[in-house]
């Protein structure tokens, strides 16, 4: 095993972005967690700008869906009850996720579903605010992997790891 030039400059990149969205998101009180999440998943992409799009509108919309879920399960637990109301409407926008995915693959995917999920677990936290998650992933979240698109070009392309037996 040997040093990768590209993956220890990249890594210190990465610890410096940190400190500046701490800095920044301290100083306005912003969660940074849907930035965060949303560059994970560049991360897990591979650090494919083509899936840029992908990660930051899928993960908008699955924070829109929670934005829209007071409304719908309002108006369902009219119908059903609000324990009932609240399973309909998670299982809607789950089987809407799965089933159109392959149509509208940039605004319904494992981001989304990865966002929704999250989100909703968010939500249980002290003064949750759904419409600064979602200024923050797409803001922040949009900033860090921007941020990190330019610096992989000019740090170049990344060697292939060496196969092992």
């Amino acid at each position: 095993m040997k040093f990768n030039r590209r993956r220890l400059i990249l890594g210190l990149y990465v610890l410096a972005l940190i400190v500046i969205t701490e800095f920044v998101a301290g100083y306005f009180k912003l969660p940074a967690w849907p930035a965060y999440v949303a560059w994970v998943l560049f991360f897990g992409e591979h650090m494919n700008p083509t899936r840029a799009p992908h990660i930051l509108v899928g993960a908008a919309v699955g924070i829109g869906l929670l934005l829209l879920a007071p409304i719908a399960i309002g108006l369902l637990a009219q119908i059903t009850g609000a324990e009932w109301g609240r399973l309909i409407y998670i299982l809607a926008a789950v089987y809407a996720i799965f089933a159109f995915g392959e149509m509208i693959p940039v605004i319904l995917n494992n981001f989304t579903f990865m966002f929704f999920t999250v989100g909703g677990l968010a939500l249980a936290a002290p003064k949750p605010n759904p419409t600064l998650w979602l200024f923050m992933e797409a803001a922040g979240g949009g900033l860090l992997i921007g941020a990190t698109i330019i610096v992989g070009r000019i740090l170049g392309p990344v060697p292939a790891p060496a196969a092992t037996h």
